[in-house]
């Protein structure tokens, strides 16, 4: 929205007279424009953290599940390193 505020002066000499017209234009201050694109920033920081926070537990699943199957595959050489003792 725009506000326009005209002012005249009138300045009369002996030689000539002489008018003046000042416009003013003064625009809203984009207020509302700043405030969307602050939310826009936090909703963008917000998603990226909760897809980095999803990441990295699924990569922390995915070690201690690959772990596990090397713990186990470790007793399972110790077991038949057993039996061939044994035997």
């Amino acid at each position: 929205m725009s506000d326009d505020r005209y002012t005249e002066t009138t300045t009369t000499t002996a030689a000539q007279p002489h008018t003046t017209t000042v416009i003013e234009r003064r625009s809203g201050g984009g207020g509302g424009l700043l405030v969307g694109l602050a939310v826009l920033i936090v909703v963008a920081v917000g998603v990226f953290f909760l897809f980095t926070q999803n990441s990295s537990e699924s990569r922390k699943d995915d070690a201690i599940a690959g772990a596990a199957k090397s713990v186990g595959a470790a007793a399972k050489d110790v077991g038949d390193s057993a039996k061939k003792a044994v035997e």
